[in-house]
């Protein structure tokens, strides 16, 4: 029986492979990869295949969500499988189903970690990571119909002085990835709708972009501010601050272009 190794690919380009990935690779009888949980905007298969020295077989969402992930699995049972996914491998919850799998079919795992968009998201802005609530996706709308979730855990997080992490949408079959206007704007619909007050044109606001990249882009303001903001290419990631310490407030100001008439924020 073989085993199933998941590798972190980190979040920029093919350089942000741990060492201890490429060794796992190198190892490798197989090698797998998806491209579809997050944008990898600076990465390129060949030139990763060449880092490591081994060809890559890019699988896509039907095989790992419709088909469970059946090819790697049978891959990692004669032999030793790598299974290479952006930022750090479990963050999705599809490669933890992948996972108990495996684990189930007898195929032995182990987790090599990469720099997940959580941990970096958090410390770009400067804001202190156990002051984070709930977390939430703001998909696309183009059925016209609007979750309310991400609108709701805005609220609840708001509510108890949490901030809240905002993953953008990306349909990598379409080419298409959220930007932080389009999330705005998105949110904006639903306080319409609403009309609870939550999502206002003088809230704080963090906007991120290409966070592992070496020229992030991060800019806090409120928001009208920040939905005018060209943040440029994807992958885009928003933050919505709530009580916020003294340190925190000199951090948006410092890191992240912040106004300083931010400081009566403190709380």
């Amino acid at each position: 029986m073989g085993e199933l190794v998941f590798v972190g690919l980190g979040l920029y380009d093919e350089n942000d492979i741990s060492l201890r990935g490429i060794e796992e690779v190198k190892k490798a009888d197989s090698v797998f990869t998806e491209l579809y949980t997050s944008l990898i905007e600076g990465l390129a298969i060949a030139k990763l295949e060449n880092l490591i020295g081994k060809k890559i077989v890019l699988v896509s969402r039907r095989m790992l969500e419709e088909e469970d992930g059946r090819q790697i699995l049978a891959a990692a049972q004669q032999g030793k499988t790598v299974f290479l996914v952006p930022g750090d491998p479990l963050i999705a919850t599809t490669h933890v189903d992948l996972r108990i799998r495996a684990e189930k079919a007898g195929i032995k795992t182990r987790i090599v970690h990469g720099a997940s968009i959580i941990s970096a998201a958090i410390g770009l802005s400067g804001l202190q990571n156990y002051k984070f609530g709930r977390s939430v996706t703001i998909p696309f709308t183009d059925s016209g119909d609007i979750s309310e979730t991400p609108y709701n855990v805005v609220k609840a997080n708001l509510k108890t002085g949490l901030h809240t992490l905002c993953f953008l949408d990306i349909r990598v079959e379409e080419n298409r990835y959220m930007t932080i206007k389009e999330a705005l704007e998105t949110l904006l619909v639903m306080e319409k709708r609403k009309r609870e007050s939550i999502i206002t044109q003088d809230m704080l606001v963090v906007g991120i972009a290409r966070a592992g990249s070496r020229k992030p882009v991060v800019k806090a303001g409120m928001l009208d501010e920040v939905l005018g903001y060209d943040f440029g290419n994807p992958p885009h990631t928003m933050i919505f601050p709530g009580k916020l310490h003294f340190m925190e407030v000199e951090a948006l100001i410092k890191l992240a272009k912040a106004p300083e008439s931010i400081r009566k924020l403190t709380r």
